[in-house]
């Protein structure tokens, strides 16, 4: 597994500057708590709702469908466009205010994500083929617009 560059530096300072490599670091520096809450984001539930596709886990609470049928009631929504918003999500949110936040961990995050995304999405929806975006956003200190999302790719043809 690639290491993201600002890590590096970090794992190498371990045992007496001998290093430590991921997984064995993941083991001293981390819990079963965190653990737990990353499945929300690395193993997304995902449910089907007047014919979207949402990353959401039922039953869909009052406040999400009421953000749903905002977004579905704009001037210009369309399928994909609510699609897009309703499963957006902000990967530096993760972590909010961390101060180790850096553009090589978001871009590799981001990258496993995608994966994850496809593979789950294409496993549960096999017969509704989904698009799923990464943005890597033209400043990379912008944190906050490094995103991931997706959308049917029926919507796409009916555009």
């Amino acid at each position: 597994m690639s290491i993201p560059e600002s890590m590096k530096e970090e794992l190498q300072a371990w045992n007496g500057g001998d290093g430590i490599d991921l997984e064995t670091w993941l083991d001293s520096a981390g819990d079963y708590s965190l653990a737990v809450g990353y499945t929300e984001i690395f193993c997304p539930k995902f449910v089907e709702h007047k014919g979207y596709i949402l990353a959401a886990e039922e039953p869909l609470h009052e406040e999400y469908l009421r953000n749903l049928k905002g977004f579905e009631s704009r001037e210009d929504a369309t399928p994909k466009s609510v699609e897009w918003v309703m499963n957006h999500f902000h990967l530096s949110f993760i972590h909010f205010g961390s101060k180790d936040i850096s553009p090589d961990k978001l871009v590799f995050l981001g990258n496993a994500l995608k994966e994850t995304y496809e593979a789950r999405l294409s496993y549960f929806f096999p017969d509704k083929p989904c698009i799923v975006e990464f943005h890597i956003p033209e400043d990379p200190y912008d944190f906050e617009a490094y995103q991931i999302t997706f959308w049917q790719a029926k919507h796409d043809q009916s555009a």
